[in-house]
């Protein structure tokens, strides 16, 4: 039985679902590693925390828009896995990091397609392409999705579409990584209550009173009602799930 500790790499983890899906991580035993774009502080703070839970922990600099920063961001993670732990190798990946926009089909630019393609699509295929020689056999991936690649609300367009592709994406990588026995499944959180896309689902009454009418139980999500189902499928409890859209929206659009 592998008695090692196992190590999980999450983007986009200095907040909101990311944040609190590195805590979940940390809570079930894992060492994690978080990524943050811009607020080295956030980040530093999270890290921080999870070190207060026995675990270790540590944060990097990373843009999922930039591809060509994924080599030296690859190299300075297993460097420092390398010094720390005396392999160079992670267990799980979880590709959380994204952002937002909401504009109708009219209205959305080249400029901002492109965007959410590299950001969203590109930015998970080549950064998971680049980890894959130092994720372990028997590992991990998890890829974020979305409500809104199955449901379709209006000036989601953009996003819901590359959401879709991130799921068929997921599909293939379960397929292709079979014969090293690496699981990839994807999480497809509802409407949650966080600062993403400027934090309209939290802090604007009309959206939230909607989301709530429309969901089975009653209320929008919270980061809490998310991270634990991405720890989960970051166990080996979750071994034998693969190649699965898992819909934590607490039945939204029924």
């Amino acid at each position: 039985m592998d008695t090692r500790t196992k190590i999980v790499l999450i983007t986009g983890a200095n907040r909101g679902l990311g944040k609190n899906s590195a805590l979940k991580i940390a809570e079930k035993g894992l060492d994690v590693i978080i990524t943050y774009r811009g607020n080295e502080e956030e980040a530093r703070a999270v890290v921080n925390e999870i070190k207060g839970m026995g675990r270790n922990a540590a944060a990097f600099q990373l843009d999922t828009k930039d591809h060509k920063s994924f080599n030296a961001f690859v190299k300075n993670v297993t460097d420092h896995l390398q010094e720390t732990t005396g392999s160079s190798n992670i267990d799980y990946l979880v590709n959380n990091a994204g952002t937002a926009l909401y504009s109708p089909i009219t209205e959305v630019t080249e400029e901002q397609l492109d965007d959410m393609v590299d950001i969203h699509f590109k930015g998970v295929f080549f950064l998971t392409q680049k980890l894959l020689p130092f994720i372990n056999d028997g590992g991990g991936i998890v890829n974020i999705s979305s409500g809104l690649a199955r449901f379709a609300t209006p000036g989601s367009s953009v996003y819901g579409s590359i959401k879709a592709g991130v799921e068929m994406l997921t599909k293939y990588m379960a397929k292709e990584l079979g014969s090293r026995k690496i699981k990839a499944n994807v999480v497809a959180p509802g409407a949650i209550e966080t600062d993403f896309g400027g934090g309209r689902v939290r802090d604007n009454k009309d959206i939230n009173t909607m989301i709530a009418g429309a969901t089975a139980l009653g209320r929008v999500g919270l980061p809490d009602d998310i991270g634990g189902v991405v720890a989960f499928l970051c166990s080996e409890d979750a071994g034998w799930i693969n190649g699965q859209r898992i819909e934590v929206s607490g039945g939204m659009f029924l």
